[in-house]
């Protein structure tokens, strides 16, 4: 099996799962901060390395009413700054092959949006940087398809790849997660991640604008532990209801010590670490 090592953080099925974590969308700096320190708090207090997410343009708003985010200069400032002063690998994600190596240059990971997956010359260029890439399994792929998503990047001589379950598409506004595909995208020899915010959205439910149901947000991501992942992909937001995207499938960051803290004993007890056990039962 492959494992992705970014900074002093090995992302792999058989070590600690890691937290990918941040707003859907950045807003400023201070903001970011803020959250990058309630995330850090969390994650240290739940033994749980972690990573810092933020996207600086969502090009796939249901509507074009929705807002799409600051941009990639200011964006890229922000990552960069948040990556620096709290020692933390950032990811965000990447829409057009132009942008792969001004990001790459910026940030940790790049990552491939779901409705994107199957873009050739994407996947190539953001291969071609080196950098670490997560991509999302898209809404009306099988898992079984991502091994030729994979492969493409991987043809560039870039092996550090991760795959990311987010659900499949189930009717209209709504997606089903199927816990097979975890073991599925796994037999590629890459690590999986899975996104537990984003597989809980109803795609477009609000008519211009993506519903959800954060309620279930803990649950899929515990039963994905259960299953065996390398990473929980887990977006958050002080004030979920008014963010500018995604609110109602995001996690309250005030919430977030206590969603890992659970997550946290069922991947101790997945991955068999005899100390977690002693801790549980004491």
């Amino acid at each position: 099996m492959t494992a992705v090592t970014i900074k002093d953080i090995t992302i792999a099925a058989d070590q600690p799962f890691a937290l990918i974590a941040g707003p859907c969308q950045l807003e400023t700096l201070d903001h970011a901060r803020m959250l990058a320190e309630k995330i850090a708090a969390a994650a240290e207090a739940n033994r749980t390395p972690w990573i810092f997410k933020g996207s600086f343009d969502k090009a796939n708003r249901s509507s074009l009413e929705g807002k799409r985010g600051i941009g990639m200069d200011e964006g890229l400032h922000i990552l960069s700054t948040i990556g620096r002063e709290f020692g933390v690998p950032v990811l965000t994600d990447v829409h057009e092959t132009a942008q792969c190596a001004p990001v790459a240059e910026a940030v940790d990971i790049l990552q491939i949006p779901a409705f994107l997956c199957r873009q050739t010359d994407l996947l190539l260029a953001a291969g071609e940087t080196g950098a670490a890439i997560n991509i999302k399994k898209g809404q009306f792929l099988a898992p079984h398809d991502m091994g030729n998503v994979a492969d493409k990047i991987a043809s560039t001589g870039n092996q550090r790849i991760m795959l990311c379950e987010r659900g499949t598409s189930f009717g209209y506004n709504m997606l089903v997660s199927d816990f097979r595909a975890l073991p599925i995208m796994a037999q590629t020899g890459y690590p999986v991640v899975f996104d537990a915010t984003h597989s809980v959205q109803m795609p477009g439910g609000m008519g211009k604008s993506s519903g959800g149901k954060r309620e279930y947000v803990e649950p899929l991501a515990r039963a994905a532990l259960a299953v065996g992942c390398a990473a929980v992909f887990m977006e958050t937001h002080e004030a979920p209801d008014t963010a500018p995207s995604d609110g109602p499938n995001m996690v309250p960051v005030e919430a977030l010590g206590h969603v890992l803290h659970g997550l946290r004993a069922i991947d101790d007890l997945t991955k068999g670490r005899t100390e977690a056990l002693a801790h549980l039962f004491a």
